[in-house]
C-alpha cells in the first residue's frame, strides 16, 4: 500500500524565525491519528532548513524536512549552489527536482533533474521529479509526449529498485500559482499515464512509486483529486503556507 503524502512547498516565503512559527503551527493543528493515514513534509526556504529540523528534532515532531532544490556536485566551486551531501548532513528526507520554476525561470533541462535525482538517491533522500506540460502544450494535444519526455530522461540510468523510491509530482505549468487547477478527471488522466509508462519502463516499480499532483492545490479542490486511485497525496505551494489550509488538506483523510 502506498501512504498518501503532503509535501508543502514554500517556495520564496519564510524567514528562519517565521519557518519556527510555522511548524509549531502545523503540529498544533494536526492529531497523531494523521501521521498515521498521511505522510507530512514541508520544504521552507535554504536559509531555515536548519531552524527547521531543530525545531522538528526538539519537540519530536513528525513533520518530514524537505529542500526546494540541490545541486548535483558533491562539492567545489559552485557559487551559490547546495550538495546533495550539505541537505542530508540536516536530517532532510525530500529534495524538490525540477520544479517547473526552476526549469521556466532558471533554465534546468531534463537532463539537469536527472543527475539531481541521482545525487539526492546516493544520499539516501527521496527525490520529489516534478513533471508538466504548458498551457501552450496542453491545448496542443502534447501533454503525454512533454510528460514521457521529461520523466524518462529525468529517471534516465535508474533500476527499477531505485525508481521506486521516487516520488513523481505532475504539476502542469499552467496551473501553478495561477489559481487554475486541472479537473481532478483530467489530473487522475495524467498520472494513470504516468504510472502506466513507469510500468512499461520499470516493470513492478509502478505498484510503489507515489505519484502527486500539483497546481494551486487547495482544500476546496483536494478531494476531487484524491478520489482518483493513481493519485497519492499533492505537492502543495501557496495554501502550505497557512498552517490552517495545510493541515485541512492533510486533515482530508481524517
Amino acid at each position: 500500500m502506498r501512504k498518501n503524502l503532503i509535501v508543502g512547498n514554500w517556495k520564496m516565503h519564510a524567514t528562519h524565525l517565521e519557518t519556527i512559527q510555522m511548524v509549531q503551527k502545523l503540529s498544533y493543528r494536526l492529531e497523531p491519528s494523521d501521521y498515521e493515514r498521511v505522510e507530512v513534509v514541508v520544504c521552507p526556504p535554504f536559509t531555515a532548513l536548519r531552524s527547521a529540523q531543530t525545531v522538528i528534532e526538539v519537540d519530536h515532531l513528525r513533520i518530514g524536512l524537505g529542500a526546494q532544490n540541490v545541486f548535483w556536485e558533491e562539492e567545489g566551486a559552485y557559487t551559490g549552489e547546495v550538495a546533495a551531501g550539505m541537505l542530508a548532513k540536516l536530517a532532510v528526507a525530500y529534495v524538490i527536482v525540477g520544479h517547473s520554476e526552476r526549469r521556466q525561470l532558471f533554465g534546468e533541462s531534463d537532463a539537469d533533474a536527472n543527475r539531481k535525482v541521482g545525487a539526492v538517491l546516493e544520499h539516501d533522500m527521496t527525490p520529489i521529479l516534478c513533471v508538466g506540460e504548458t498551457e501552450a502544450e496542453r491545448e496542443a494535444g502534447s501533454t503525454e509526449d512533454k510528460v514521457a519526455a521529461q520523466l524518462r530522461v529525468g529517471l534516465q540510468g535508474l533500476q527499477a529498485g531505485a525508481v521506486e523510491k521516487v516520488v513523481i509530482a505532475y504539476e502542469p505549468i499552467w496551473a501553478i500559482g495561477t489559481g487554475r487547477t486541472a479537473s481532478a478527471d483530467d489530473a487522475g488522466a495524467v498520472v494513470t499515464f504516468i504510472r502506466g509508462l513507469v510500468a512499461d519502463e520499470w516493470g513492478p516499480a509502478a505498484e510503489a512509486v507515489r505519484i502527486l499532483y500539483g497546481g494551486s492545490v487547495n482544500p476546496g479542490n483536494i478531494a476531487g483529486m484524491m478520489a482518483k486511485p493513481d493519485i497519492d497525496g499533492a505537492l502543495v505551494g501557496g495554501a502550505s503556507l497557512d498552517p490552517d489550509s495545510l493541515a485541512s488538506i492533510v486533515r482530508f483523510w481524517s
